[in-house]
């Protein structure tokens, strides 16, 4: 018996060292979100309902990671950082951000709030990258539809695409542009929307 207490403690000893190289020394990864532009408040409200629906992406933008193409076809990810969540739902969040500040529509909510809706916007993001060939940029383009709910008609769809240039250097530079790409292509998806319903 005491044998095998002694060759537990010994393994104890072994294993822990192996611990703290597992998962202790590694530093934490910047975390990063997007900001909902501020609209210019409307005056005419429509009192129609808005579901902003989960976007849809490839794999390479279905996820946490901050996406850089360092030529074209290329894909790699900025070292260090991270998106606040994966970057689908971040792009839903702050879209439905910006079209409830608004103020145009009688409710906007996300999957799941319980709204009766009359339109959903469906974005398909089809690119949230840093480019590096001929200059640095933010590139943002999501490819948008307006569903009637009511009788699953797409009303209207679209492309938004914006581009942003990266002053500065390092990940908050790079996450900045891509910020800003996206705030204007947020604005035009909400102007737009609101157009066609």
């Amino acid at each position: 018996m005491r044998l095998k207490h002694c060759l537990a403690a010994a393994a104890l000893v072994l294993f822990l060292p192996g611990c703290a190289l597992l998962g202790g020394g590694s530093k934490p990864l910047d975390t990063y979100d997007l900001t909902a532009p501020q609209p210019t408040p409307s005056k005419r409200a429509h009192r129609l309902q808005v579901l902003i629906a989960n976007p849809t992406a490839i794999k390479a933008f279905d996820s946490q990671n901050i996406v850089i193409e360092p030529r074209s076809g290329a894909i790699e990810y900025l070292k260090g950082v991270q998106w606040a969540d994966r970057l689908p739902q971040v792009v839903r969040a702050r879209l439905a951000e910006t079209f409830q500040k608004s103020g145009r529509f009688g409710g906007v909510g996300q999957p799941g709030e319980g709204l009766a809706i009359d339109y959903q916007i469906i974005a398909d993001i089809r690119s949230f990258d840093i480019r590096v060939d001929g200059g640095e940029r933010a590139d943002v383009e999501l490819y948008v539809r307006v569903l009637n709910d009511r009788n699953g008609v797409v009303r209207a769809a679209k492309l938004f695409s914006a581009t942003a240039p990266v002053s500065g250097a390092g990940n908050d530079a790079y996450v900045h542009a891509l910020d800003r790409a996206f705030g204007q292509v947020a604005n035009e998806i909400l102007d737009w929307s609101a157009s066609v319903m």
